[in-house]
């Protein structure tokens, strides 16, 4: 079972945080992907989606966090930077994960924040010899938390959903965690207020945005830029 320090905890509220920030608008709930992997040179690959679910009768379809952009009429370099950071975030907390863990640690989870609960399932997957790419793990993350149904997707999608249904099902370690949310003052974001801030790390991240079915890759090699607290 895994181990929650009191620096995984402070880890926890930090990036709610940031998440908190990132979304423009009133939503009910909110679903996070991130996977980590670690390269042979020791740099480490992975990615980061989220999607949240705007508040409001009419308004429940899931917004993908790379539409957010376009959507709010946002600079999208400086709030990809604010993905990046993010990212690295949760790369840190696996890293502290490490520390802890006598095998070798999750690799990839899922957040869920839903009125002022803050859930994260850890999977230990390994997603080196997985069966599925990155984008066809998306569409089943996506089918199995969005709540995306199969006449939904189209003819491409359909037949990943299908073959991971009749796939053979692999037990695996897992480990989910719960807790109450008590931060208050939380902004969400109306301009961009950075400051420097030096990361040693070298990591890439592949982002995906289903709506257009494509992938960006951004590398973070020099000095990024952290929110201001």
């Amino acid at each position: 079972m895994l181990k929650h320090t009191n620096k995984i905890k402070e880890m926890y509220e930090d990036i709610q945080r940031r998440i908190f920030y990132m979304i423009p608008e009133k939503w009910d709930k909110m679903y996070l992907y991130a996977s980590v992997s670690n390269l042979i040179d020791g740099q480490k690959t992975g990615e980061l989606f989220f999607y949240y679910i705007p508040k409001g009768i009419f308004k429940k379809n899931p917004v993908n966090v790379y539409e957010i952009p376009q959507k709010f009429n946002l600079d999208e370099n400086e709030y990809l930077k604010l993905v990046d950071i993010l990212y690295k975030k949760i790369v840190l907390l696996r890293e502290e994960f490490a520390k802890i863990e006598v095998v070798p640690t999750w690799t990839n989870l899922t957040i869920i924040i839903e009125g002022i609960k803050f859930k994260v399932e850890y999977d230990y997957e390994d997603l080196s010899k997985s069966a599925f790419s990155s984008y066809e793990r998306h569409i089943i993350w996506r089918y199995n938390y969005l709540g995306i149904k199969q006449e939904q997707l189209n003819k491409q999608e359909r037949e990943i959903i299908h073959r991971y249904l009749l796939g053979e099902k692999v037990v695996r370690r897992r480990e989910r965690y719960e807790q109450g949310i008590y931060i208050k003052n939380v902004k969400n974001i109306v301009g961009f207020d950075t400051e420097n801030f030096e990361d040693e790390q070298n990591i890439e991240y592949i982002a995906t945005d289903n709506e257009n079915v494509k992938n960006q890759i951004i590398s973070s090699t020099k000095q990024i830029e952290e929110i201001k607290k």
